[in-house]
């Protein structure tokens, strides 16, 4: 580690004021990954702004048929909140199965989302159920708000707030993880629509989360598990690692669609 200023905020004004007069300052969340960043030198932030005790980032409802979370809520107290889980279950499943329980009792769902980690969880909740992400000066559609690896539409002092999910009327995730720290290898979302709209968002297959169109077009004229393992996807995008191949990755898409199509009707 090496010498930094910690700040405390006390509301997103005041966050959002230091970040704007020093360039080299970060958020600090859960810091789940900023801190193992810093300790790897791979980061060097001059200040952390403490967000996590900022009243309104901590907020977790339901509002008619939409779930608000607070960009400072952990993965535990989503996983655990019981309006949640009556809901939008999907996702309170999804939030139990990040990381250890270490990981669920510090990390936040801003925190992830800022981040965008490849493999990260939260990302494909996001993407398929067409949340909304909520900042201190404006609200990013779920389809604009992922650009890339590590990288998102936030400006560099823009700070997540919440994030509102939709209710959809059936929603289940499922991933292949790595056995040591639980991220995804391959990971999908399958969220119907009361339209029949389907979205299905893939993450830990590439370098950011996307959406398998493929497996929207073939669910939303079929929703059955059958209809998923059906779909076949190039391998040509996807990664290649020592943990699996770009074509078992593509291989495991479908069939991952098709547990979470069981699930969601189940």
């Amino acid at each position: 580690m090496y010498a930094f200023d910690y700040q405390r905020a006390s509301d997103a004004q005041g966050a959002v004021k230091t970040l704007s007069g020093d360039a080299d300052a970060k958020y600090l969340g859960g810091g789940q990954s900023l801190l193992a960043a810093m300790k790897l030198r791979l980061a060097q932030p001059s200040t952390l702004v403490d967000v996590t005790r900022i009243p309104d980032l901590k907020a977790l409802f339901v509002d008619g048929r939409v779930v608000k979370v607070g960009a400072a809520v952990c993965h535990a107290d989503v996983a655990e909140n019981a309006e949640v889980q009556n809901a939008l279950p999907a996702l309170a499943q999804l939030a139990a199965g990040i990381g250890d329980r270490q990981v669920r009792a510090l990390g936040t769902l801003g925190g992830s989302l800022a981040n965008n980690d490849p493999a990260a969880d939260y990302p494909a909740a996001v993407l398929a159920l067409n949340a909304t992400v909520v900042t201190d000066r404006r609200r990013i559609a779920a389809d604009d708000f992922f650009r890339g690896m590590y990288e998102t539409a936030l400006e560099p002092d823009e700070l997540i707030v919440a994030v509102e999910f939709p209710v959809p009327e059936r929603a289940a995730y499922e991933k292949f993880k790595n056995p040591a720290s639980h991220f995804a290898l391959t990971g999908v979302f399958v969220a119907k629509a009361a339209d029949g709209k389907v979205r299905v968002a893939v993450t830990g297959a590439a370098p950011s989360v996307f959406r398998a169109q493929a497996l929207e077009q073939a669910l939303a004229a079929n929703f059955t598990p059958a209809a998923a393992r059906a779909v076949t996807l190039a391998a040509d995008d996807l990664n290649t690692d020592l943990h699996a191949s770009a074509a078992y990755r593509a291989h495991l898409i479908p069939v991952l669609a098709a547990r979470a199509v069981t699930k969601a009707t189940g």
